[in-house]
């Protein structure tokens, strides 16, 4: 019932909707089987939930959802041994669930990729995961806004080898205009619409998304609102960097085999 995605990734507190028309009785809830690490496998590995929804944990069976905590029990595949728990609170309309609680409690994890790109900027973006780990949305989207505002030049610096070449000359003039502005929202809304398709998955533009997130600000909005903007520019961020780190190596790897061919061949 609870979405993989939401016991896999969502820190505490971070508040998930729930479907309409979904059953206050949970004996009309189906499980869903979870990735995650096995510290005893030392290796991402299919979890699956032991016990039933209306397990209240005492010997007892409600089947009542509304406004209610949920006590979900996962053992690693495996191994048969390594456990994780989930406690998660259903809200008296049926429209909201969060977590409570987690064990082993819910992991502050970097992309590697990410972290190697950021460099000394990966402290900062580090505090933003620690921010959204702990539900402070605004902490977390001001940390995240930061980093964006700090790598956005070297970023874009680090597409043009992947525009194409019809393209290129006029992605490098807009990418010149970018030099004359501070302004990161500017900045990517010049070359937005230059994005290479493949740097656009099901055709949605990272950066028009990026833009478009960034230029919402932190105004007034509450620290759930925050969360999950800040979330989507975390997303954007990582794909676009490991997209571009992937792009780049599968280039070169063509072009080796190419001109190993190629030299065989005059052999």
């Amino acid at each position: 019932m609870f979405p993989k995605e939401f016991l896999e990734d969502y820190s505490l507190f971070r508040k998930l909707k729930l479907d309409s028309d979904l059953s206050e009785r949970v004996d009309y809830w189906y499980k869903v089987p979870i990735n995650m690490n096995c510290s005893l496998c030392e290796s991402n590995q299919t979890f699956n939930m032991t016990n039933a929804f209306q397990d209240d944990g005492f010997e007892e069976w409600v089947l009542e959802a509304p406004d209610r905590v949920f006590h979900l029990k996962y053992i690693c595949q495996s191994c048969k041994t390594f456990d994780r728990r989930f406690f998660i609170y259903v809200n008296k309309e049926m429209d909201t669930c969060y977590k409570v609680g987690q064990y082993p409690e819910w992991e502050i994890k970097m992309d590697k990729n990410l972290e190697e790109i950021l460099g000394k900027h990966s402290k900062t973006f580090r505090k933003g995961l620690v921010c959204e780990a702990q539900g402070y949305g605004i902490g977390a989207f001001s940390y995240y806004r930061r980093i964006t505002e700090e790598i956005i030049d070297e970023l874009l610096d680090s597409i043009v080898d992947l525009i194409d070449e019809k393209d290129k000359e006029e992605y490098m003039s807009a990418l010149q205009q970018t030099k004359q502005t501070r302004v990161t929202q500017d900045k990517i809304n010049i070359v937005k619409d230059l994005l290479p398709l493949i740097l656009r998955p099901n055709g949605v533009n990272p950066l028009g998304v990026l833009h478009s997130e960034l230029s919402e600000g932190l105004h007034a909005e509450t620290d759930e609102a925050c969360l999950e903007v800040a979330n989507h520019i975390k997303s954007i961020l990582t794909f676009l960097i490991n997209q571009i780190i992937k792009t780049k190596e599968q280039n070169r790897e063509f072009s080796e085999s190419m001109k190993s061919l190629l030299n065989k061949k005059s052999k």
